[in-house]
Formats: structure tokens, C-alpha cells, sequence
């Protein structure tokens, strides 16, 4: 299994860690449900993230991404269908009749549930395949050969820098949500505030165009 340089693999875990840390559309996701119903929600959706990631990892190792970004039919159906899937998802909890949860209790139904909305939220991102497609490969080095393993090998190094950054705002979130449910309104606006944040991915999602310039997925 061919390696990028030494060099590149240390500029690459710089490059990445700043990426990671600044929240952006997955990790407003993963607060959102580590707020919402505790932090095995939150650990769930750290995880189902991290798959979705890892599909577009393997899609750019492949080759799949640069013929999804190549085409502009297959660009712009993955931006719609995951643009109207999370819209889908805040309308649906807005309306949503059932109390507000006041407790960290959630059944394993519930985890199972969390855990592939978080594959399907990242896997119809298209900002994700286009960051992957477009930051990964400069950090390889051709001339080693092996471009698909080194692909794969940064994409792995980036989900587990990914995995602990997101794990951390899911203990953030658990020390927010403490104070929030102190407040007597809170249990009243945190099906407004889910449901907001969904809709609000989901119109981002539909800005996302082609890639011009790099830019963070988390």
C-alpha cells in the first residue's frame, strides 16, 4: 500500500484538523441531535456521519466523484434530493404532535433511526463530494504511485481526526443542554429549533454549486 510523503501527511493533518474544528452544516447536525435527545443520539449521529463520509472517501478513491461532479444532472438531483430530505425532516419534526423529549432516554429503535439519518444526510451531500474530490487529491504524490490507496489513507486519517472533533461537540452540546432545560421554555421551542436547523441545512444545500474554490464539509 503505497503512502503519501511524510511531508504531505503531516500538512494534511494540519489542513484538515483546521477544517474540522470550525462547525459547519455536519456538525450543527450532530449538536443538534446530541441537544435533542442526549448524547447516545449525538454518538449515533457522529457515527452515521462518519459513514456517509466514508462513501464519498471510497467514491473519490474510485472515481465516482469526479463523474458526479463532471455531470450536472447527477450534481444537481444529489442537491435536490438532499436538500428536500432535510427540509423534509425539519417540516416533519415542526409538526410533529408528540411532547418535546425531556429526558435522555431513547430506545434502541430511536439510536438505529439516528444513526442512518446521518448516512443518508451525508451521503445526498453534495458539498461533501465535491471536498472530497477536491481536497484530498492535493495531498497525493503521483509519483509514488498508488494514487487509490493514498486517497483512501487520507480519507481514513481525516474521519478519525473527524470522529474525535465531533465527539467533543457532542460533550459540548451535553453541557448546553443542561442549562437550556433549565429554562421553562425550552421543552416549548425544541421541536421550532430542530425543526429550523433541518430546513436551514436543507436551503444550504441548495446554494452548494460545482467547486470553485475548497471549502469545509464539517
Amino acid at each position: 500500500m503505497m503512502l503519501p510523503s511524510p511531508e504531505n501527511i503531516l500538512l494534511f493533518i494540519t489542513a484538515a484538523t483546521i477544517l474540522i474544528i470550525v462547525p459547519g452544516p455536519a456538525v450543527l447536525y450532530i449538536m443538534m441531535k446530541s441537544m435533542e435527545q442526549g448524547a447516545k443520539a449525538g454518538i449515533a449521529s457522529v457515527l452515521g456521519v462518519g459513514i456517509g463520509a466514508m462513501v464519498h472517501v471510497l467514491a473519490a478513491a474510485i472515481g465516482v466523484s469526479a463523474l458526479l461532479v463532471a455531470s450536472a444532472t447527477a450534481f444537481a438531483v444529489l442537491k435536490y434530493v438532499g436538500a428536500l430530505y432535510l427540509i423534509y425532516l425539519g417540516v416533519k419534526k415542526i409538526i410533529d404532535k408528540a411532547p418535546a423529549i425531556k429526558e435522555e432516554k431513547v430506545n434502541r429503535q430511536a439510536l438505529t433511526s439516528i444513526f442512518y439519518e446521518g448516512i443518508i444526510v451525508n451521503t445526498l451531500s453534495p458539498k461533501s463530494a465535491i471536498f472530497f474530490f477536491a481536497f484530498l487529491p492535493q495531498f497525493i504524490n503521483p509519483e509514488r504511485g498508488g494514487t487509490t490507496s493514498q486517497i483512501l489513507f487520507l480519507g481514513l486519517l481525516f474521519l478519525i481526526i473527524a470522529l474525535i472533533s465531533d465527539m467533543c461537540y457532542v460533550m459540548l452540546s451535553g453541557k448546553l443542554v443542561k442549562k437550556f432545560r433549565s429554562s421553562t421554555v425550552y421543552p416549548d421551542i425544541q421541536k421550532y429549533v430542530s425543526g429550523g436547523i433541518h430546513i436551514a441545512l436543507g436551503l444550504l444545500t441548495l446554494t452548494v454549486s460545482k467547486p470553485g474554490a475548497i471549502s469545509g464539509t464539517k
